[in-house]
């Protein structure tokens, strides 16, 4: 099992082994990225946060309790960082479409059909951007990376009821969004998951 793996990883680096470290940043470096660049929207500032992650995954990896899973408490501490760095920040970003990995949008294929991948991903980006970065993070633990709302809770301090109604309105959002860019015969409402 994963977290059996992650625990034994921890366990090495807690007694110093560098390697168990790099490890665990290999494993976990695209989904820390990931949810960095939804929240702030800009690759070098992602990167920036991702490293600044591990750098204090590292620093604080003792204190780690064991209580959730390491990732639940890594995609925390992006969250947070990310939302630190927002807060500094406050700047708006651009996002160009020649910068977008069009791979990566995979909101659920019945949403928008007839629409070939490469205007779905666009049109559902655009649509992402859209959102405060707290929801656009909650759309992303939970579509993205599939995570739990108890695990989602335990990541952003929300209640799971409050995530829930949340959720529901960033889907409603971003519906109206994307019903303002493509005809209507090739949206549908998101279904429960």
């Amino acid at each position: 099992m994963s977290t059996d793996r992650d625990q034994q990883l921890i366990e090495h680096v807690l007694e110093g082994d560098v390697n168990a470290f790099a490890q665990l940043v290999e494993k976990y470096k695209h989904m820390v990225y990931t949810v960095a660049f939804r929240m702030v929207k800009q690759h070098e500032d992602a990167e920036e946060i991702a490293q600044d992650v591990f750098l204090s995954a590292h620093k604080n990896l003792k204190k780690f309790k064991r209580k959730s899973k390491f990732s639940t408490w890594l995609y925390r501490i992006v969250y947070n960082k990310s939302l630190d760095y927002l807060k500094v920040n406050r700047k708006i970003t651009v996002t160009t479409l020649d910068s977008l990995d069009l791979n990566t949008v995979m909101i659920e294929n019945d949403i928008i059909k007839g629409i070939e991948l490469n205007e779905r991903g666009i049109a559902v980006k655009e649509a992402l951007r859209e959102l405060s970065p707290q929801d656009n993070a909650l759309m992303v633990f939970f579509y993205f990376e599939e995570l739990s709302l108890k695990e989602i809770s335990k990541i952003t301090g929300i209640k799971e009821n409050a995530i829930k109604v949340r959720l529901y309105r960033s889907r409603q959002r971003l519906a109206e969004v994307l019903s303002k860019k493509l005809t209507p015969e090739t949206i549908k409402c998101y279904g429960k998951r």
